[in-house]
């Protein structure tokens, strides 16, 4: 089977990463992948092993021209089926590319966002298949007008072994510069509004006060990064809340964090969410979209209503007073990382829907 994937994102944030994991599960199960993404890009270079990359010039929604040149590629390559794999122009793109070439194809969603029901009618028509990573996005397909017979879910997956792993002496002193001994709070989000990070602000104040040892730590970068730096710099935080960037070395940090706190107003499913919990990590974190589905509520987190900053601030306030509570939540998400979110069963999941596919081609 050859595959042609498109992915339009620039970073290796949540969604490429899970495309990182894909390619490579598909290509150990013998399918000749071939990824088209922007030219020189993060994941150009991770996918080498997995896929012949074909980068591209790529500039989002409104480059009309994209098509032209995924349609060009794909008579090319003469693919079985394509993969969509974002949004950003690839969704509408590819699926006129894929439609004019004749080939089948089938987007994966990983945004929870509602769409008005004219351009669910008009775009997803290109789509064969539309695969949601949470219940909850299916949720939002649904009540947009999406045919039944065209949604899959397969949620999104972690490796869980490369989160699993002890917290090592000095390191958050060697890596960070800050006490051995802190007190850690983690937000893993990219830095726009969406996730949240001026709620977790506006609770932290009265938190800092009563922890001398919280220190409060913003992982990731986005266009948000200048304003929420003033903000923190205003509120007199800065010795407190550190914007550290976007990290390569997440999975040697995240096991270091007393609490994963995500305050998103709006999510689909929270990648952060499967690698906090498989690094045995306690997390607070928004009941909202597709988190109640990675975060168990009472067994592996708390969930706290988006927006509500003084319920968010209750919330922490009471887990870091309990570090044996904590410990418990932690020992409950590894488990069910291992159990439910395995990178197995999401390159499954999708092998079944291409092979769906093919299957009707042949009819």
């Amino acid at each position: 089977m050859r595959v042609l994937h498109v992915e339009g994102g620039a970073h290796l944030y949540g969604g490429a990463l899970q495309l990182l994991y894909l390619l490579e599960g598909l290509a150990a199960r013998g399918i000749d992948n071939h990824l088209a993404c922007r030219r020189g890009c993060d994941l150009s270079e991770r996918a080498k092993p997995f896929a012949e990359v074909h980068g591209m010039p790529m500039h989002g929604d409104l480059d009309v021209l994209m098509s032209g040149r995924l349609y060009r590629l794909i008579r090319r390559l003469q693919p079985d089926l394509v993969h969509l794999h974002s949004r950003i122009g690839a969704d509408l793109m590819g699926g006129l590319a894929a439609r004019l070439a004749g080939v089948p194809v089938l987007h994966t969603r990983r945004v929870d966002n509602p769409e008005p029901r004219w351009l669910v009618g008009l775009k997803y028509r290109l789509h064969d298949r539309v695969v949601a990573i949470s219940e909850a996005i299916a949720c939002v397909l649904r009540a947009a007008g999406l045919p039944e017979a065209k949604l899959r879910v397969v949620r999104s997956a972690v490796v869980a072994e490369r989160f699993a792993r002890p917290c090592r002496p000095g390191l958050i002193r060697e890596r960070l510069g800050l006490p051995e001994d802190a007190l850690l709070l983690g937000v893993v989000a990219q830095l726009i509004a969406r996730k949240g990070h001026a709620v977790l602000l506006r609770a932290l104040p009265a938190l800092l006060a009563e922890q001398p040892r919280l220190q409060v730590l913003f992982f990731g970068q986005g266009p948000l990064a200048e304003a929420l730096t003033h903000r923190v710099d205003a509120a007199g935080l800065g010795g407190r809340v550190h914007l550290v960037g976007f990290r390569d070395d997440l999975a040697e940090l995240l096991p270091c964090l007393s609490l994963l706190v995500h305050p998103a107003l709006m999510e689909g499913l929270g990648v952060s969410l499967l690698q906090a919990a498989a690094a045995g990590v306690a997390i607070v974190a928004s009941r909202v979209g597709g988190i109640p589905e990675a975060v168990e509520e009472g067994v592996t987190g708390v969930l706290v209503p988006p927006g509500d900053a003084l319920a968010l601030e209750q919330a922490l306030r009471a887990l870091l007073a309990d570090p044996a509570w904590r410990e418990r939540l932690g020992q409950a998400g590894a488990e069910r990382i291992r159990r439910d979110f395995s990178v197995d069963a999401m390159v499954e999941g999708n092998l079944r829907v291409y092979q769906e596919l093919l299957a009707e081609a042949l009819r």
